[in-house]
């Protein structure tokens, strides 16, 4: 292995790995190479046990009550409303919305923040790369109130065509709405310079930050972004949670999303006044034990020196590559300067389907089909990639793993 691409001398990968369980057990007598950490990380023991431990002494419901559990759950669920305000450098608490995933928060932005402001013929941009949640809740406005859709432009490498971004840029532009880290072919989209160009004609941006989030540091005051949505589960915490960043001008000009419980202020028989945000867009029992496990997630990664574990992963990532490319017939997509720990590729003969079945017989667990991006195989000209995602947990003897898969796999069809 080259020198440039050995993992940073501070980062003992082994000291990491012990602190999740899962990734000493065996998959058809083999050990599980788990490379699928863009659709979803594995939790370390911290987060397992806080989730356990709450649920077995500490779970009641929360803001309604005047127990004792009810206000120690309250503390502990709104600690990660804290600890996610300090992870993207939000102004506020309150300019943290949590919801119930990343899927979610893009909802809540199309139909509370949106949707009032849409007219036949108002625009939405997006790009060739998204993610169907950053798609979707977009087309519900095409579909419903006539907004049109605007595509972004990728070039072949996969970064973003800045230039036809900012042409799109006009008088009926009510939302940029564009990924920070796509979930296929790992592209950093240049965010500060993509708000600067939309704020400079008096359009808001929202960000999908649920890959870059993970990989990088968020610091959406710096950005300047009206919106960044971001979730648990890929940040090595559980799944049903998640957090909207939004500007306080934003969420004061919002309606309510869902009505229920804890969303209002008073409630009578022909009145009703709702509370403030972030509660406003918070209806119904949160997912109280998940938030525990989120803040725990946090306090994991507050543990760690996140430049050594990012230099880890580009390490990984470059060697992958390097490897990958090597084989005369394993096509790669995505090859942006300064793009995340994300490899998308197909085999010459080889479905992306078959491949990943049986490279899964060998312990390696990656991810194959269209990954929730079918604008972008179309741009692509393929319906489905394989994927290997990595994290700073992986190794270089994993990767050898998956390269030595994927070589047996293509064998069989040769």
């Amino acid at each position: 292995m080259n020198a440039i691409l050995k993992p940073a001398p501070a980062f003992d990968v082994a000291r990491i790995r012990a602190d999740f369980p899962i990734l000493s057990r065996e998959i058809y007598g083999r050990p599980l190479v788990y490379l699928d950490n863009a659709a979803s990380a594995q939790k370390p023991q911290s987060v397992i046990d806080a989730m356990s431990r709450f649920m077995e002494t500490g779970y009641a419901n929360v803001h309604r009550g005047v127990h004792y559990l009810s206000a120690t759950a309250t503390d502990a669920y709104e600690a990660a409303r804290d600890a996610a305000q300090l992870y993207v450098n939000a102004a506020k608490r309150e300019e943290i919305i949590l919801t119930h995933g990343g899927t979610e928060a893009f909802n809540l932005v199309a139909e509370s923040w949106l949707s009032p402001r849409i007219q036949p013929g108002d625009e939405i941009i997006v790009s060739e790369m998204e993610h169907h949640a950053n798609i979707v809740p977009w087309h519900f406005l095409r579909e419903r109130q006539g907004a049109v859709l605007k595509w972004a432009r990728i070039a072949d490498d996969g970064a973003l065509d800045l230039d036809h971004l900012a042409s799109l840029i006009g008088p009926k532009t009510k939302l940029v709405a564009l990924t920070h880290m796509s979930n296929v072919l790992g592209t950093v989209t240049p965010a500060a310079e993509i708000v600067r160009l939309a704020h400079a004609k008096g359009v808001p941006v929202l960000f999908d930050g649920c890959q870059a989030a993970v990989h990088a540091s968020v610091d959406v005051r710096a950005l300047d972004c009206d919106f960044y949505v971001f979730c648990a589960h890929k940040l090595y915490g559980p799944s049903g949670i998640g957090a909207l960043y939004a500007k306080t001008e934003h969420l004061a000009a919002m309606r309510p999303y869902q009505g229920g419980g804890d969303m209002i202020r008073e409630v009578g028989f022909d009145t009703i006044t709702y509370a403030d945000p972030p509660h406003r867009f918070e209806a119904g029992t949160p997912p109280i034990v998940e938030g525990v496990g989120w803040k725990a997630a946090f306090d994991y990664l507050n543990t760690l020196d996140r430049a050594a574990a990012h230099e880890h992963e580009q390490a990984l990532l470059a060697y992958a590559t390097k490897q990958l490319s090597d084989l005369n017939w394993i096509k790669m997509f995505g090859s942006a300067p300064g793009k995340g720990a994300i490899v998308a590729f197909e085999a010459d003969g080889v479905h992306a389907h078959d491949l990943a079945t049986i490279i899964d017989r060998k312990g390696v667990a990656v991810r194959a089909g269209h990954h929730c991006a079918h604008p972008l195989m179309q741009r692509l000209g393929v319906t489905s990639t394989t994927r290997a995602s990595f994290a700073f947990y992986n190794t270089f003897q994993e990767v050898d793993a998956l390269v030595d898969a994927v070589r047996a796999a293509r064998e069989m069809f040769a």
